[in-house]
């Protein structure tokens, strides 16, 4: 992505621009990246957006999606890394309260996408009826695996804009796995090898992101806390990629 214009993100995309003169500002967004490390090959959770979508649909992505209010009140079994908060808020009007919000809408938006709680078991009273899945199945949210992978904005122009954080975390930090994982936002939920997940029909800034986990992981197996993060967003006419 690094150098594209947002014209041609747009169209490798499939995406529409907005008039000109509509200014739409970016919200905040989270997603993960849950990574299978069993049986010697890592593998990666993604779904199919329905195709009746009108945005990227039939298209496989990580599950994630806006940050909601109540994410902010959610108690957690265990928090962020400084080092992550850190990350989180550089280059950023977040402030360390709303770095954990926007982590905690990861791990929301996971359970409500593809059914898979992550957290440990323990009593845990529900903020709102989004988190009410985590106290019927007593988790509590869990923080610390969470690792900043990459951070991209939406381009001025895009009909829908985020400021999107994409987060990384381990199989084995789910702690309650439902059946029937298939929602209104996916179709199709799969396990799918790294390399296999970066041929398959995907968004340029998801392709982008997996071709980044895959050289952290070849760098930093263990996903250590603190690493460099690459932040992709529109710098005068061009995309380009910063670090934090």
């Amino acid at each position: 992505m690094d150098g594209m214009t947002k014209a041609e993100v747009a169209h490798a995309e499939g995406r529409d621009l907005a008039p000109p003169a509509k200014l739409i500002r970016p919200r905040d967004a989270a997603t993960l990246i849950l990574i299978d490390r069993s049986g010697g090959a890592y593998r990666v959770l993604m779904g199919r957006r329905h195709a009746r979508h009108a945005f990227m649909p039939g298209k496989f992505v990580f599950p994630g999606g806006r940050t909601d209010p109540a994410d902010g009140r959610v108690v957690a079994g265990d928090e962020l890394h400084a080092l992550e908060v850190e990350k989180l808020t550089t280059q950023s009007r977040a402030t360390s309260r709303r770095a954990r919000a926007i982590a905690l809408s990861a791990i929301r938006e996971t359970y409500e996408e593809v059914g898979l709680l992550i957290g440990r078991k323990g009593s845990f009273s529900a903020p709102a009826a989004d988190w009410k899945g985590f106290a019927e199945h007593g988790v509590q949210p869990s923080l610390a695996g969470l690792r900043l992978i990459a951070r991209a904005i939406t381009p001025p122009g895009s009909v829908r804009r985020f400021d999107t954080r994409f987060f990384a975390g381990w199989r084995d930090g789910v702690a309650v796995e439902l059946p029937d994982a298939a929602t209104n936002e996916l179709e199709e939920v799969v396990w799918l090898p790294l390399g296999e997940a970066q041929k398959a029909d995907v968004p340029l800034i998801t392709r982008t992101v997996l071709e980044v986990l895959e050289a952290r992981l070849a760098a930093d197996p263990g996903l250590q806390p603190g690493a460099t993060v690459p932040f992709f967003r529109m710098v005068g006419s061009r995309f380009r990629r910063d670090t934090l």
